[in-house]
């Protein structure tokens, strides 16, 4: 049992742990080209993302193209075409290995917590991280409300045994800071990711940092 002041750490993952938004705007944009429709810049995406693959889809297709029969076809387009191209640029962010080891060493217990597809945030995590420092890995699930509905973050805290307010919940949106606060969780906001300071701050943020490192001293203080 370490004596820091939270003992437990939840993690976003896209725009938190990993830089995945060049492969999930690249495979959009690839089905966007295909029905022949405008594509995005990045920049669009940093908005476009963080609340599941089917509010991705219905953002960055035309709006006179949102039928619900379209917006289905594409879902299935986008997912098989990240299948096959989820890891081309996607990348840990600068620090957050060496964060994740000072963790781990420190004897802190961390989770991660995603509104990707399951099957999706699970392979990212073996694929870029250490997941052997991982108690849980959620994604999407069927049968639990995705994000900034508190259930997964809850079922995480009971899990592990460790309670929400011994918790630190870790992430880059509104999304993040809304979970983390329903989840009577302390709220990081990062700044290295997909928002700026102001959505952090305006929905809640306990705390912002801007490097990784930062955190260490914000779960061992």
């Amino acid at each position: 049992m370490n004596d820091s002041r939270y003992k437990a750490v939840i993690f976003d993952l896209d725009g938190t742990l990993l830089d995945t938004l060049q492969d999930l705007g690249d495979s959009m944009n690839r089905i966007l080209e295909r029905h022949g429709w405008p594509v995005h810049p990045p920049s669009a995406y940093k908005m476009f993302v963080g609340n599941g693959a089917h509010r991705l889809i219905e953002r960055a297709v035309p709006a006179e193209a949102r039928s619900p029969e379209l917006l289905e076809q594409c879902y299935r387009e986008f997912i098989e075409d990240y299948r096959q191209n989820w890891a081309v640029k996607t990348a840990p962010y600068q620090g957050i290995p060496e964060l994740l080891e000072e963790l781990h060493r420190q004897g802190i217990t961390m989770s991660v917590l995603s509104n990707k597809i399951h099957d999706f945030t699970v392979r990212c995590v073996e694929q870029f991280l250490p997941v052997q420092y991982f108690r849980l890995i959620f994604g999407e699930r069927p049968g639990i409300p995705r994000k900034p509905d508190p259930t997964g973050a809850i079922e995480i805290a009971e899990k592990t045994g460790i309670a929400p307010e011994e918790t630190a919940y870790v992430g880059d949106t509104a999304i993040d800071m809304k979970t983390g606060r329903a989840a009577g969780m302390f709220t990081t906001g990062v700044l290295w990711g997909f928002r700026q300071r102001e959505e952090l701050e305006e929905n809640g943020a306990d705390h912002i940092i801007k490097k990784p490192e930062e955190l260490i001293h914000v779960v061992l203080q």
